[in-house]
């Protein structure tokens, strides 16, 4: 099966979207002749001409709101913005009306539009713009969010994505870019709210999503190295819809669980998590539902202080042994 990084996984998505459907379009800073941020839509603009590869001024707000119009009149717009902090200056757009016109229209209306951005941290790029932000996103009704962490993931759940009626966050990791894995030639898709069993076990379960999904299979292999115990690994894929069942089923399976996510843990969206496991699983659990998460200070620029506010599979095999005494 051929590989690829998860860049070349989403520039697939995107040209096969504007391949197969002239309502497609492109839009976003730096789309077009700079190729991207992060390189994904480099020699779009050559290949699909300035009408569908919409290069536009430093203004979120404008941007997600174009591209919310443009819905509603019929066309499908793949919005790029550069990070999602700056998805903060577009917020009354995608709270207030993309995830809410199709409900208050009673159907009459959909906004079908993805909204491309870069979450998380490890970049040493500074406070403002090392947030992650894809919870609070997922708290929204009206919304979907989508947190990849494999090419084959990337592809196959933008190609849902795009062709999905609603609205949909699709947070793309910084660090990820270049990870590598199988994609096949002939055509899959990804269903939204399907989570994944990275790795199988039986003795604990480890919940993550996006970056930390690689975190926790790393703890997992520390796991087995230091206690000779097997951890399950669940891939999340997506926020919202967020399918609880499967890992529902594997903490009965396993009555132990730790959730890992790299957002700020007071408030984190594993708390939702956490709670959902309690109310479902409870007299399966054989101690209390951890959490590890990232420090509540802003990022720090230098990359050893950064570095230390990120969860690493060190603090999360520290917080099995220490919470969920295996």
């Amino acid at each position: 099966m051929p590989e690829m990084i998860i860049r070349e996984a989403i520039a697939r998505g995107l040209s096969e979207a504007l391949d197969q459907d002239d309502n497609v379009f492109l839009i976003g800073e730096d789309i077009g002749a700079y190729g991207g941020a992060y390189a994904v839509t480099t020699g779009f603009l050559e290949k699909y001409g300035p009408e569908r590869i919409r290069d536009t001024p430093i203004s979120e707000s404008a941007i997600v709101g174009s591209a919310v119009g443009a819905a509603i009149a019929g066309l499908r717009p793949i919005v790029e913005i550069m990070t999602i902090n700056f998805t903060l200056l577009a917020m009354d757009q995608i709270v207030n009306h993309a995830a809410k016109l199709r409900y208050m229209s009673n159907g009459q209306l959909t906004v079908p539009i993805v909204i491309r951005t870069v979450t998380g941290g490890g970049g040493q790029l500074g406070a403002t713009h090392s947030q992650s932000f894809e919870g609070w996103y997922a708290s929204v009704p009206g919304l979907e969010v989508v947190v990849p962490s494999t090419p084959y993931d990337a592809l196959g759940l933008l190609r849902a994505a795009i062709r999905d009626e609603n609205p949909t966050i699709f947070a793309e990791h910084s660090l990820l870019y270049g990870v590598r894995g199988e994609v096949p030639d002939e055509w899959y898709e990804v269903p939204l709210g399907k989570a994944v069993v990275r790795r199988p076990g039986d003795d604990l379960t480890i919940v993550a999503y996006s970056r930390m999904a690689h975190v926790g299979l790393e703890a997992a292999e520390l796991l087995v190295a230091s206690k000779g115990k097997e951890a399950e690994v669940i891939d999340l894929r997506t926020l919202r819809p967020l399918d609880m069942e499967t890992v529902v089923e594997s903490v009965k399976k396993t009555n132990r669980v730790v959730i890992v996510e790299e957002a700020w843990r007071t408030g984190g969206f594993a708390a939702e998590i956490a709670s959902a496991i309690q109310e479902e699983a409870f007299d399966y659990l054989d101690g209390p539902v951890a959490r590890v998460g990232g420090a509540d200070v802003p990022a720090p620029y230098a990359g050893n202080l950064e570095q230390a506010t990120l969860p690493s599979a060190e603090r999360v095999l520290q917080a099995i042994e220490e919470n969920l005494g295996v």
